[in-house]
């Protein structure tokens, strides 16, 4: 792995940053105060071939890696906007059906997904699931040459602006209580979902919905990979999901810095920029070194990804470390910015709620320090 980034990964960095410049925080906060999603930026870096930059360019992708799709994620939200379906449609979805899909899915879905035109989700999470995915009620059985699904998921991002979902089900159990997972591609007016929002307090772009799935029937060939193998299949989805997640969080605490550096130079009191007193710039420049340890355990877990290594542990630790430092980083801005720090007009409030979701989602920080103390300290399992 090299600590500088290739001159092709530096151009991906510039063009993508000068995209999200000409939209800006500004945009996003306006989209998100009013619950819209940012389709003319989605379009416009769907048209520049950013969305498919790791799909693989048989399938109308560009062939790089996670770690380009993480270089575009961070960049638009340092620019302001944190767009979250970058996690799921070509982070989760395209990689899973590049990896386990028929040749028919692939052809049918990657270039669609690549180019932006369509959106896939991911429903995984379900209401007494939690983060135990062995424990999903969601089911699927077979019958005939149609496959039935029955169940409820829980805070599924975007569902309501996709074309489809690529559902965590149980087809079977196992010893030990266990269930068999397997995936389903779903049309999202499937006959028999149905979708309610759920109303968050902190504006966003990509809103929330609880999917009831009442007998919805999928044909035999929406099954994706083999069936009852969906656990190994769902992982290699997730690790780019918290590997993107990182980068979504490094990407908003820089604009968060950049910002509050700005305004500690500018507003000026008893005769000298605030940022001139210890009290502003020290915190600043805490938040400035933790998020750049983030950045860096981020490219090593993308890296890792890319190479077809275990990047697991590193995923992990990027995904906490930068949803650590980003809430510290956007705290630490609204601080500086005393009463404006929570207007309309600084749009910091909206960074600070993608922030401290992070700290949440797509897996919690208590998860990660589960799976760092069992699997890298090897201490005995504590749930």
């Amino acid at each position: 792995m090299s600590y500088v980034e290739s001159e092709e990964q530096q151009m991906l960095r510039k063009q993508v940053a000068e995209i999200g410049r000409k939209y800006g925080l500004e945009y996003y906060t306006e989209k998100a105060r009013k619950g819209l999603s940012p389709d003319e930026l989605w379009h416009e870096i769907a048209e520049h071939g950013f969305i498919g930059v790791n799909t693989p360019e048989e399938y109308g992708g560009a062939g790089l890696g996670i770690y380009e799709l993480a270089i575009v994620c961070e960049e638009l939200a340092a620019a302001g906007c944190p767009l979250l379906l970058l996690l799921v449609s070509p982070a989760i979805c395209a990689t899973v059906i590049a990896r386990f899909g028929t040749e028919a899915q692939k052809q049918g879905w990657l270039p669609k997904l690549a180019s932006g035109n369509s959106k896939m989700v991911f429903a995984i999470t379900e209401p007494n699931a939690g983060s135990n995915s062995h424990r999903l009620e969601t089911s699927a059985v077979r019958d005939g040459d149609e496959w039935v699904l029955s169940g409820t998921k829980y805070y599924i991002s975007g569902a309501d602006d996709a074309d489809a979902i690529l559902v965590v089900t149980r087809t079977g159990g196992a010893e030990g209580g266990r269930g068999r997972l397997s995936l389903f591609i779903v049309d999202a007016n499937a006959r028999g979902l149905e979708k309610t929002l759920i109303r968050m307090q902190i504006p966003g772009t990509d809103r929330q919905f609880t999917l009831f799935f009442d007998q919805v029937r999928v044909s035999a060939d929406c099954l994706v990979g083999n069936e009852g193998q969906g656990f190994a299949q769902v992982f290699t989805g997730l690790n780019p999901e918290r590997i993107l997640g990182a980068a979504l969080a490094n990407g908003a605490a820089l604009a968060a810095i950049e910002q509050a550096a700005r305004y500690a130079n500018e507003r000026a009191v008893w005769g000298k920029p605030i940022g001139a007193h210890q009290g502003i710039a020290h915190p600043l420049a805490e938040a400035k070194i933790e998020v750049e340890l983030a950045r860096l355990m981020t490219r090593k877990a993308a890296w890792l990804f890319d190479q077809g290594k275990d990047a697991g542990e590193a995923a992990n630790m990027a995904k906490y470390a930068a949803g650590e430092a980003a809430t510290r980083a956007v705290d630490t801005a609204i601080q500086v910015h005393g009463g404006n720090g929570m207007s309309e007009e600084y749009g910091l409030v909206s960074l600070w709620g993608m922030a401290r979701t992070l700290r949440i989602a797509p897996i919690s920080r208590e998860m990660i320090l589960n799976f760092v103390a069992q699997h890298t300290l090897d201490l005995p399992k504590s749930y």
